[in-house]
């Protein structure tokens, strides 16, 4: 619904063009906006007119039009003055609350078409027409989810708005209250190049939003779709995307479907899969020094070198033998030699099957 604020600001710009006091009652005969507040016996007035047929008069210094939506009265607009020549004026002011209304609706129908849209509740033939009515064309389209943690949704939005471009085809709504998304038009990007494109593009809202809204994000996307049923599968998969990032990627800041790795594998596993592999690596109960964090954080340094004992010592900070010695001390403790590549392999595994059960819990 159109907010009281909007149609004050339509009045008051109204008063500051004409030079003459206006105020709009709705339908029902009551106040809802004006520059001077009209006396009770004018307020009577309105809304025995609002129940008349005539879609205008004059009363006692004012003039009183009734603004049409769609054929339907919805609002009294008064003018105070005896001016005859004004009354251009007022049907002036009339078209502009009604274009301010109607182009409101459209807005909130666009939305809504959108969102229902990614949320798959529409049928294909529905889809198709109303896309035509709202002039959506069918463009190579991804979407994008921003997770904002539940903050500053609001102000979020209106940076996510500033930087994707609305009139090209960009859609930006909300489906939850920790999320903003994005459906970005793609349509002239080459195709060799979207890969590549669309993480800048991911980069760029993650460093802008920090920047302007102070607020840490990660943004997860779909795969470019064209047809406009599809976008509800590319949200899907920007949704799986987050989930998954939030799992094995903690990290990343952006995270794409198509380059989940691995853990698009292992988030798909059922649970009773998941508990006879760590079963079969770790036995009947898993290591505690996997909750070790100066032992992890070795470990993840380890593997981040591709497992060179010697780079890692030196970005570590300590001798090679000091590194050998924890390496061997990490054996003990899980069964596996992380320094040949199988079993580091293997471990690795483990390590995101458990961060998955975990979530799975």
């Amino acid at each position: 619904m159109l907010s009281n604020q909007k149609l004050q600001n339509a009045i008051d710009e109204i008063k500051e063009i004409t030079k003459l006091d206006a105020a709009l009652f709705h339908i029902n005969g009551k106040l809802i906006a004006y520059t001077a507040k009209p006396e009770p016996e004018i307020e009577r007035m309105a809304l025995e007119f609002s129940e008349s047929m005539a879609d205008k008069q004059t009363f006692r210094g004012y003039q009183f039009y009734k603004v049409l939506v769609e054929d339907e009265p919805k609002y009294l607009l008064l003018l105070h003055t005896t001016d005859e020549n004004s009354l251009v004026i007022g049907q002036m002011a009339v078209c502009q609350i009604r274009n301010l209304v109607l182009s409101y609706a459209e807005q909130f129908d666009r939305n809504n078409f959108v969102q229902n849209i990614l949320l798959g509740n529409m049928l294909k033939v529905d889809i198709y027409g109303k896309a035509k009515k709202f002039h959506i064309e069918q463009k190579d389209r991804v979407v994008f989810v921003i997770d904002t943690g539940k903050k500053n949704n609001d102000l979020v939005m209106e940076l996510v708005k500033n930087l994707s471009n609305m009139r090209s085809g960009d859609f930006v709504t909300t489906l939850d209250e920790h999320s903003v998304v994005l459906i970005k038009d793609i349509s002239s990007v080459r195709e060799e190049q979207r890969g590549e494109e669309l993480q800048k593009f991911a980069s760029l809202l993650v460093d802008n939003l920090h920047m302007e809204a102070m607020v840490k994000v990660k943004v997860g996307y779909g795969t470019a779709v064209t047809q406009l049923p599809d976008l509800a599968r590319s949200y899907q998969e920007a949704k799986m995307a987050l989930e998954v990032g939030r799992i094995f990627y903690e990290e990343r800041d952006t995270v794409s479907y198509d380059r989940l790795g691995i853990g698009r594998l292992i988030y798909q596993l059922p649970n009773n899969l998941c508990e006879m592999f760590l079963h079969e690596v770790f036995g009947d109960e898993v290591p505690e020094i996997l909750e070790d964090e100066e032992a992890m954080s070795t470990i993840n340094k380890f593997f981040e070198n591709n497992l060179n004992i010697s780079e890692t010592a030196r970005q570590l900070y300590v001798h090679r033998n000091t590194l050998v010695y924890r390496l061997e001390r990490i054996q003990k403790a899980i069964g596996l030699d992380i320094r040949v590549f199988e079993e580091a392999m293997i471990f690795r595994i483990a390590v995101m099957v458990l961060a998955h059960m975990k979530r799975s819990v």
